[in-house]
């Protein structure tokens, strides 16, 4: 017989409900067994699996979870629960799909990794602009002459007020500088030719200076390098035109 409260099934004979303990009167005995409830895991898993058509499959292994957990409650539910067909959509449904996301994937990531490297770029412009900014803060402070090459990062500090964000590159190693200064930028104040080198990028150090030899494109894979020039214009110079970069005060005149 069925228990008229809960619907689990009982001997005969039965006097109490082995799951409830309610009494099993003579009018249960004839009772019909309750009628199966839908469950609510396959509803579920069959809603996220249509939404997750709708929200770039975000909802996707939610809902094969819940459907395979649906389907598991109902064969154990010894026909109390029903809803196989949601269960089994809201686990095929998004499995269907998964090799349609990999393929949407394999295009979108390479198109990202490029967004993050022009965003890496543009920040890096934006830090040494900063930093030219503060080589002119300190050649007005000091007769029109530019930090001496030898210490640039520990005068920027002290006296333009640089800040340690300025010093790095995103693209590039952790470190606390990813610059270096043109080293025969010494004694040159912004009066210097304007297209001339003053910071370029380099592998991280602090206080470092020097020419071609210790610039890298590393930090933006091999696609060039910001340059700060003399005048304060940043500009993204390709790898096939940093041998045209001016180093010297005098080159190509």
């Amino acid at each position: 017989m069925y228990c008229p409260k809960c619907g689990t099934e009982n001997p005969d004979d039965a006097r109490l409900c082995g799951s409830c303990n309610w009494v099993l009167t003579g009018t249960s005995i004839t009772a019909r067994k309750p009628d199966a409830k839908t469950s609510g895991l396959a509803i579920a898993a069959l809603v996220l699996a249509i939404l997750s058509l709708f929200t770039c499959f975000v909802t996707a292994i939610p809902a094969i979870i819940l459907g395979i957990v649906g389907l598991v409650k109902i064969e154990r539910s010894a026909g109390q629960l029903k809803g196989r067909g949601l269960a089994i959509t809201g686990i095929a449904l998004p499995a269907a799909s998964l090799p349609l996301v990999a393929l949407l994937m394999g295009i979108l990531m390479p198109a990202l990794a490029r967004v993050r490297m022009i965003a890496y770029r543009m920040v890096c412009g934006t830090n040494m602009s900063g930093l030219g900014k503060a080589m002119l803060i300190y050649a007005n402070d000091n007769n029109d002459v530019f930090p001496s090459p030898s210490n640039w990062c520990d005068l920027l500090i002290e006296y333009a007020d640089a800040n340690n964000v300025m010093f790095r590159c995103r693209g590039g190693s952790d470190g606390p500088c990813n610059y270096a200064m043109n080293k025969n930028a010494e004694q040159l104040g912004p009066s210097a030719s304007a297209d001339m080198v003053l910071l370029f990028e380099t592998e991280p150090g602090w206080n470092q200076s020097g020419g071609r030899e210790i610039l890298t494109t590393d930090n933006h894979q091999g696609e060039g390098c910001n340059v700060l020039f003399v005048d304060g214009y940043v500009g993204f110079v390709g790898t096939e035109d940093i041998n045209d970069l001016k180093w010297t005060d005098e080159q190509g005149d």
